[in-house]
């Protein structure tokens, strides 16, 4: 029962993290901005869900598999994005500056 609630907190939470991220690659002005809403939520949304989940599978190998998963998103997804910051810079993107 406790480990029910706890899994069904961390899939709540994860969701609700992949939403704000999703919100903010709607909302900001530029690239670069919706590159980091996006680049803040996603592994720790990655990371919520898989640990709901590996909560639901209990001590088996899905709990390593998702343990496995969770290891590749936290190594790939900061890289994925620096390199698309990167990319962006090197062909001339310019942030977009709010004269006010």
């Amino acid at each position: 029962m406790i480990i029910d609630i706890l899994s069904s907190i961390f899939l709540l939470v994860g969701a609700a993290l992949g939403i704000v991220g999703g919100i903010g690659i709607h909302r900001f002005p530029d690239f670069y901005t919706r590159l980091h809403a996006i680049g803040i939520t996603d592994t720790l949304s990655a990371l919520m869900i898989l640990l709901g989940l590996a909560l639901q599978a209990g001590w088996s190998i899905a709990a390593f598999k998702l343990a496995l998963i969770f290891i590749f998103l936290f190594f790939t997804s900061p890289t994925a994005s620096h390199a698309l910051a990167y990319a962006a810079q090197h062909s001339g993107l310019k942030p977009k500056l709010d004269q006010k």
